[in-house]
């Protein structure tokens, strides 16, 4: 059973992109730390990577970055860190550092919740009400989404046979048409409970749940009850009573009431109690309600800009996390309520992010690196899909910058569309549900036009972003750009010595200069290296290494050498190529050196063949050295009198001195 120093579960609302963007960034945060992690996530699927109990006890510190509840109880005795989701994005070097800082509260449960029933105690944390209140909303979404999905699809396929198809006394009746409707406009009802429900379950486990449903179903009443709103007053209130009963009850022994309690007491009198406050204030509810519904109404038809932007920039702030969900929530709403122009805005601004990305792409290729522009071709297909969460990598690679680009494009979406007047029946689908829009065709410019305008912004921003890491006009802004460590990296500086001619690095502190020539030695050197393509380049230095006794396996090595590249070209420019492999094989930190004996094709910044290597070998762990004796090599680079003496080199013994001075 292996043992990691940190453990975490994170897990969103929807449980498809932020809970794996906290994970993500989590263990990498970790990996630069020299750290072992293992994450939890709660998708929408279920747990995956679920942690056993030998994890959990062997683990110095836990991370919980969750909008819904993650069953803390079982950290219990742990330094514990408690945030949404996120956070756990933003800042995990933080949560790291606090999650296993001697200053961390120890995790454990309120005595005194009810012990009434496995599983009924109620879950603490060191974080505030405010997030406990926002997580057990996040709980009720979570759950409810998929039901509003589903059911809102079904309904808007039976209206491929007309409007009225599901109308026995209207000529457009299909007996078919009119099952999928009823199936739909089921699972479209149990929004409301379903929702309160695990509201409830979050505030106070399964019996929260239990009363929860029962509360929700009251606030629903058959269509006519308070609604969504209702729905979130009324599970708070289910956890809310079966908290105050776990305390009453609290006299009575667990051994020998824990079935009474769990079956009897706590279902019947929580129901009673929540049920019957539901019950009197169903009405004012309803009243709110329906008033939030007529303005929202009202403001489509008076201020369609004002609302488009507003929209535009909720559902582009965070794809997918409590702000785009509170659009969705209330379009999803609005449709229940028979309103489909609010929810074409909503679908809009979501499907308008991931097509920009597919556009910033096409506008500008050499500013992004292989797998970004992979992405950015699926997102075409994701986007007309509504699927917005594949252009969260796109937003989180410089989220200060895209996301408003991203909120441009989808606040003009939804702008012109609710200018349009367009009608979307359906909460998701995106382009799939085009036959059931009063304006398909239109409706598809006006995202296409937003997507564009993001487009656009996105290419201009990656493209400076770009020529900043130096992808047209330097080596090492790009060495350090393409291994992410930029802002990392503590370089020994360098200077020219006039009477050689040559750069020498400025020994201010003599451990830690990071000279390349430490990790050269004469026998990592070679000359007139036959070799005619990049591959043979690679194989040679991968069978040195072997030769060399500083790794056991030439062709692991070469593979990582091939890997490398295909993330993104290590040829550099002025005819030097800085190839690297890190691998398990690898005995040690090292740099070869070699000089071809004919050019060889090689992608580089200025095109020009490739006709010198130097190249590092790293170990599998790695405290981050190799990327200081890099930038170090890379620096050197940057200095024409060195690249000149480099290149002139024609000996063995002549580069290894090049380096040694």
């Amino acid at each position: 059973m292996a043992k990691y120093d940190l453990i975490a579960a994170t897990g969103c609302a929807t449980g498809i992109a932020h809970t794996y963007m906290a994970q993500e960034a989590l263990e990498q945060a970790a990996k630069k730390m020299g750290l072992t992690i293992k994450v939890e996530t709660h998708g929408q699927t279920g747990v995956d990577d679920p942690l056993t109990q030998a994890e959990i006890s062997g683990a110095k510190g836990v991370v919980i970055a969750s909008d819904i509840d993650v069953d803390a109880d079982r950290f219990a005795g742990k330094p514990l860190v408690d945030v949404p989701v996120a956070a756990g994005i933003r800042e995990p070097d933080k949560l790291i550092k606090e999650a296993l800082s001697s200053s961390t509260p120890i995790y454990m449960p309120k005595s005194g919740a009810a012990k009434a029933t496995a599983g009924e105690n109620v879950e603490t944390s060191t974080a505030g009400i405010g997030n406990k209140i926002y997580t057990s909303l996040m709980n009720g979404v979570s759950h409810m989404l998929p039901l509003v999905v589903a059911g809102g699809v079904l309904i808007a396929v039976s209206f491929f046979w007309g409007i009225y198809s599901a109308d026995p006394k209207n000529a457009e009746y299909n007996q078919f048409a009119a099952m999928l409707n009823a199936v739909g406009s089921a699972a479209m009802g149990l929004m409301v409970p379903v929702l309160a429900a695990y509201i409830g379950e979050a505030v106070a486990k399964r019996s929260g749940l239990i009363v929860g449903m029962a509360v929700g179903m009251i606030a629903y009443n058959g269509g006519n009850g308070s609604g969504f709103l209702g729905a979130i007053v009324g599970g708070y209130m289910a956890g809310l009573t079966i908290l105050m009963l776990q305390k009453v009850f609290a006299f009575m022994p667990d051994k020998e009431f824990r079935g009474l309690k769990a079956i009897f007491l706590y279902p019947v009198l929580g129901v009673f109690i929540a049920g019957s406050i539901m019950y009197l204030i169903n009405t004012p509810m309803k009243a709110m309600n329906l008033g939030l519904m007529a303005w929202l109404k009202g403001l489509e038809s008076s201020s369609p800009i004002i609302l488009g932007i507003v929209v535009g920039v909720m559902c582009a702030a965070d794809f997918g996390g409590p702000i785009n969900k509170a659009a969705y929530l209330t379009g999803t709403a609005l449709l229940a309520q028979g309103n489909y122009f609010f929810m074409a805005g909503v679908s809009a601004a979501c499907i308008a992010p991931p097509l920009a990305t597919t556009i910033s792409v096409l506008l500008n290729p050499k500013a992004y690196n292989r797998d970004e522009r992979s992405a950015g071709y699926v997102n075409a297909l994701l986007g007309s899909t509504h699927i917005t969460e594949g252009a969260i990598p796109f937003a989180a690679k410089n989220p200060l910058m895209n996301i408003p680009a991203f909120m441009v494009g989808s606040a003009i979406a939804a702008v012109l569309t609710y200018m349009s007047r367009i009608q979307v029946p359906a909460p998701h689908g995106g382009f799939i549900v085009l036959p059931l829009v009063n304006k398909p065709f239109l409706w598809v410019a006006w995202i296409l036009v937003g997507a564009a305008a993001s487009g656009v912004l996105l290419a201009m921003i990656a493209g400076r972003s770009a020529r900043k890491r130096g992808v047209t006009s330097g080596v090492v802004e790009t060495v350090l750009a393409a291994e992410g460590a930029a802002d990392d990296v503590t370089a020994a500086p360098v200077k020219v010595d006039p009477a050689r001619n040559q750069p020498a690095p400025v020994d201010e502190h003599a451990n830690e200069t990071y000279d390349p020539s430490d990790i050269l030695s004469k026998e990592n050197i070679a000359v007139d290296v036959p070799a005619k393509t990049r591959d043979d380049v690679l194989h040679y230095l991968a069978e040195m290494a072997v030769k060399n006794h500083l790794a056991t396996d030439a062709d692991a090595i070469f593979k990582k050498y091939v890997a490398r590249e295909e993330e993104g070209s290590t040829g550099m420019e002025k005819g030097i190529a800085i190839p690297h492999a890190q691998d398990a094989t690898i005995k040690q930190s090292a740099m070869l050196v070699l000089h071809l004996a004919q050019p060889v094709d090689w992608k580089t910044f200025d095109g020009k063949p490739v006709t010198a290597v130097i190249s590092f070998l790293i170990p599998e762990h790695d405290s981050g050295g190799h990327l200081k004796y890099l930038s170090n090599t890379a620096k050197l680079l940057t200095h024409e009198d060195f690249v000149q003496a480099f290149q002139a080199a024609k000996t063995p013994d002549a580069l290894y001195a090049l380096f040694k001075r």
